[in-house]
């Protein structure tokens, strides 16, 4: 494997694929995989996941607008798909983790006006949302940089 994304595969003359993008890529997927399956999860009420919330949580979650559930999509799929992309050392994730970021804008936005229970409202919730924020954005820079060095196709 090579280090290095500056030498040359010898088929097609395209840039060998660093050990980096094997590890982003799957620590990325694995990260947003969690979120698709809490989207998945919700949506579909499964009652086996949901058991966990209390009835104040259920009801609020199951009471957003649909904007919300659309950008909370385009968040979580996108992330999700973007990753698999990566590993695919497809460009197009470059726009699959945009439409992440377009949602988790969406997402905080409604985080941020709605009426949510306040044993939800915690500095915790918080800090987890900045989470997210931080690994979209160190995506987007991460793919943006594999499109610049021509390992992204």
């Amino acid at each position: 494997m090579s280090t290095s994304t500056d030498s040359v595969a010898e088929s097609g003359g395209k840039p060998a694929t660093p050990w980096h993008l094997w590890v982003v890529g799957i620590l990325a997927t694995i990260w947003n995989s969690g979120g698709a399956v809490d989207y998945t999860m919700t949506q579909t009420r499964n009652e086996a996941y949901m058991s966990g919330f209390t009835p104040e949580h259920l009801e609020y979650f199951y009471s957003f607008p649909a904007w919300a559930d659309a950008v909370w999509a385009m968040g979580v799929w996108g992330a999700f798909i973007g990753s698999l992309l990566l590993l695919l050392r497809s460009r197009y994730a470059i726009i699959a983790f945009g439409i992440s970021l377009v949602g988790l804008i969406g997402s905080t936005i409604h985080q941020m006006i709605a009426d949510m229970p306040p044993s939800l409202n915690t500095p915790g919730i918080w800090l987890f949302t900045a989470a997210i924020w931080l690994s979209v954005i160190l995506l987007i820079w991460y793919a943006r940089n594999m499109i610049a060095k021509r390992v992204l196709r």
